[in-house]
């Protein structure tokens, strides 16, 4: 690949996080010759910082490619003189980083800012996820607008922030204020006089810690739906975006917009996935025997795609947007990293490779039991879902649990299971019912033409983010449902 990185300082945000990982391993494994790698860590100090950074990335299997390639003194060696810890938190003014010495030297050295941090938690707490999705990414344009150097900004969103669309979604900005249903006005700063007032009115209450973790997720989606949006975590990042581009001024931003984000495809090897993504709720309840049965279109296009190519994404969009012309003249700035117009997959797919994996591939629990599964069975409306709930399984739990007022404490076990089944498949669906029956796809028109620029100039050896190359079914069987078992069953 060649060198464009080298001799840059770069400033990532969200460093602990699945896709930041991926991004820092692929720097240090083929760019090495970076100047620094200024990485914020939300910390106490420098020290606590570095060890969390080592405790929860370099400790990572992730890591383990570049480790055998260079050696592990090679490797401690390189972060040592290149990688720089930096403790603070996104949603602060300056992140409240507390050595002066460090921030004045980000001022002076930061070439290029990759704002990754994001709460994704479709149902977070309004406060949580207004501080780190809305105002983090204010407090990036600030301190990016204090760095003499800065020459790109390149923050990861979601395609998602398109709300409940339908047909080919453009890859366009939004307009600061602007909603998706067209009949409420939005006003950041109103959204903020909300969430502090719901807090005042919670803390009168004297209730406990959940009570208000409870009552602050209802608020966010309450205000997401009132504006077009289905969830707190598309509303959040939409209102980040828009901050984004209404106070940029001269600032080069350009925007990543990546869909569902799966495990590696290639780098640093197949399959690598960490912590319990969109798509991998499912997995996780269908393998391990909780869940048979889902609610869902089979043919929506479940429009996804592999976390190293999101990193390509990003580390092309660099190359494109830094001055260099004779590659790339184009001045869009928004990319939809997605493979549903170039390589559709539908959720009847994914019932099929589920089923066809786990069976030839059971998951065995903890008593030694192999899981058998049945075909998942899918529900395309809600009103047949909760049918086939209160017909099979609501009174099998009423008898069980009349056994348990009467003692027969032998059902207890039972109980727990069946009830945790029907709370899971309830949860999932209600949460995920936006995606489970989207009918939209995303245009990739301007990534495409970053694809081919690519191409054009010989750059993308090492860069590839083209979803056609994927073979869906070989991808789920051989490298993301191994992957998915692997590292977080």
């Amino acid at each position: 690949m060649e060198p464009f990185l080298e001799g840059k300082t770069i400033f990532i945000t969200g460093v602990t996080g699945f896709l930041a990982k991926i991004l820092v391993e692929k720097i240090l494994r083929v760019q090495p010759n970076v100047r620094k790698l200024f990485l914020l860590v939300r910390a106490s100090d420098t020290k606590s910082a570095r060890k969390r950074f080592n405790d929860e990335v370099m400790q990572t299997k992730l890591f383990s490619v570049l480790r055998e390639e260079i050696g592990a003194n090679n490797l401690n060696s390189l972060i040592e003189e290149k990688v720089f810890p930096v403790a603070g938190d996104i949603s602060f003014e300056d992140f409240g980083i507390e050595n002066t010495e460090m921030k004045n030297e980000m001022f002076k050295e930061i070439d290029i800012i990759i704002n990754s941090a994001a709460t994704t938690r479709f149902d977070e707490r309004y406060d949580i996820s207004m501080n780190i999705n809305v105002l983090g990414a204010f407090n990036i344009l600030n301190f990016a607008k204090k760095c003499t150097n800065v020459k790109i900004i390149v923050h990861v969103s979601t395609a998602y922030v398109c709300g409940k669309d339908e047909g080919v979604i453009p890859e366009k900005s939004f307009i600061l204020g602007e909603t998706l249903n067209k009949n409420s006005k939005l006003d950041i700063d109103i959204e903020r006089e909300v969430i502090d007032e719901k807090l005042k009115e919670l803390e009168a209450q004297s209730l406990t810690t959940k009570e208000v973790t409870m009552a602050m997720r209802d608020l966010g989606i309450l205000r997401a739906n009132l504006h077009g949006w289905p969830n707190t975590y598309s509303f959040t990042k939409a209102m980040g975006e828009m901050l984004l581009g209404h106070y940029k001024k001269n600032l080069q931003v350009v925007i990543i917009r990546p869909t569902i984000i799966t495990s590696t495809y290639k780098e640093p090897f197949p399959g690598w996935i960490e912590g319990v993504k969109t798509v991998d709720s499912f997995i996780l309840a269908y393998g391990k025997g909780i869940m048979n049965f889902c609610f869902g279109d089979p043919n929506t296009i479940l429009d996804m795609i592999p976390g190293d190519m999101v990193v390509n994404s990003i580390l092309a969009s660099i190359k494109a947007h830094i001055g260099n012309d004779q590659y790339y003249s184009s001045q869009e700035l928004i990319y939809h990293i997605s493979s549903s117009r170039r390589n559709p997959l539908k959720s009847s797919d994914i019932q099929l490779f589920l089923f066809h994996y786990f069976t030839k591939n059971p998951w065995i629990n903890k008593d030694g039991n192999i899981i058998k599964v049945e075909k998942p069975t899918l529900f395309s409306s809600m009103d047949s879902f909760r049918k086939y709930i209160s017909i099979y399984y609501w009174p099998l739990l009423k008898i069980i649990e009349l056994a348990n007022v009467l003692s027969w404490r032998c059902f207890d076990k039972t109980y727990k299971d069946l009830k945790r089944k029907i709370d899971m498949a309830i949860r999932l669906s209600e949460l995920y019912k936006p995606y489970l029956l989207f009918h939209g796809s995303f245009d990739d028109a301007n990534t495409e033409r970053l694809r081919m620029a690519m191409k054009e100039h010989k750059i993308d050896d090492g860069l590839n983010f083209d979803p056609s190359c994927i073979k869906w079914d070989d991808y789920f069987s051989n490298t993301h449902l191994p992957g998915a078992v692997k590292h977080i069953f």
